[in-house]
């Protein structure tokens, strides 16, 4: 039997980097968010220049404040069901 052959991996232009850390922080949820800042982290450190990077730092911060966000209620949730009154 034969491996196949594998696809070569094509490097992402700027534009296409900077539309997927847009489109993770459009779609991103409460699940999903640690993978996907991730992901816009690795796209991001892959950025060749400042002003690229200056461009998706809109969205960055957004993810960021959404992991807060998430991060803060969900204790919140659990202070709330442990010791305390019904």
């Amino acid at each position: 039997m034969t491996k196949p052959t594998p696809t070569p991996l094509r490097m992402l232009s700027a534009d296409e980097k900077h539309a997927e850390i847009k489109r993770l922080y459009y779609e991103t949820t409460r699940h999903t968010i640690q993978q996907d800042l991730a992901k816009a982290l690795d796209l991001l450190k892959s950025m060749s220049g400042e002003e690229e990077r200056e461009r998706a730092a809109v969205y960055m911060d957004g993810l960021a404040q959404m992991r807060s966000e998430w991060a803060r209620k969900a204790k919140g949730k659990s202070k709330k069901g442990k010791g305390g009154r019904s």
